[in-house]
C-alpha cells in the first residue's frame, strides 16, 4: 500500500491535468510514479522537463536504460526496476542484459552508473580512467552523472512513497 497516494486526473489541477494527460497519451497508460509526482507540481514539471532534455544526450536508449538499471538496482526501487526492465526491453535489450545492466555489469555506462550511485559522486581517478578506456569521454561521463541525478529523484520518491508497481513484471 503506497504511503503517498496517487492522485487522479479528476482530482488533478487545471496546470497539472493536461501534463498528466499528455504522458498517458505518451505511454499509453498513466503510471503511478506520475500522480504521486504531481502531488508536488514543481517536483513533476522538473522531472518532465529534465527527462525531455536528458532524452537529447549522446547515449543510445540500450546505454541509458542501463544507466536507469544499474542506479535503481543500487537504490533499491522495485517500481523502477520493473518500468525499466520493460523500457530497456523494448530498447532492444534481453533479459540477460537487463539483468547484467542491473547490476553494472553490461557495459561501461552501467558499471560507471553503479559506481557514482554507490558512491554518491565519490569517483576514484582509477575509475574515471577505465570509464575514459571504454570511451565514454567527458561529456558522456557528464551525461551519464545527469541520468542517474534525475532516476535518484524517482528512485527516493518511489522508496519513501512505496509506489504501487503498476508496470508488468518482465
Amino acid at each position: 500500500m503506497s504511503r503517498i497516494a496517487p492522485i487522479s486526473l479528476d482530482t488533478a489541477t487545471d496546470a497539472t491535468r493536461p501534463v498528466l494527460e499528455g504522458v498517458q497519451k505518451k505511454i499509453g497508460f498513466l503510471p503511478n510514479l506520475f500522480t504521486t509526482l504531481a502531488k508536488a507540481p514543481v517536483a513533476l514539471d522538473t522531472y518532465l522537463q529534465a527527462s525531455a532534455l536528458l532524452g537529447k544526450t549522446s547515449l543510445s536508449a540500450k546505454e541509458k536504460e542501463a544507466v536507469y538499471l544499474a542506479t535503481s538496482q543500487v537504490n533499491g526501487c522495485d517500481y523502477c526496476l520493473t518500468a525499466h526492465s520493460l523500457f530497456a526491453s523494448k530498447a532492444g535489450l534481453s533479459a540477460l542484459e537487463i539483468g547484467e545492466a542491473r547490476h553494472g555489469r553490461l557495459n561501461a555506462f552501467a558499471a560507471l552508473a553503479r559506481e557514482l550511485t554507490e558512491t554518491r559522486g565519490h569517483l576514484s581517478d582509477e575509475q574515471i580512467a577505465i570509464a575514459r578506456a571504454a570511451g565514454i569521454d567527458d561529456k558522456k561521463i557528464i551525461e551519464v552523472i545527469a541520468l542517474v541525478a534525475v532516476q535518484t529523484l524517482t528512485n527516493y520518491l518511489n522508496n519513501v512513497a512505496l509506489t504501487d508497481i503498476d508496470f508488468p513484471a518482465i
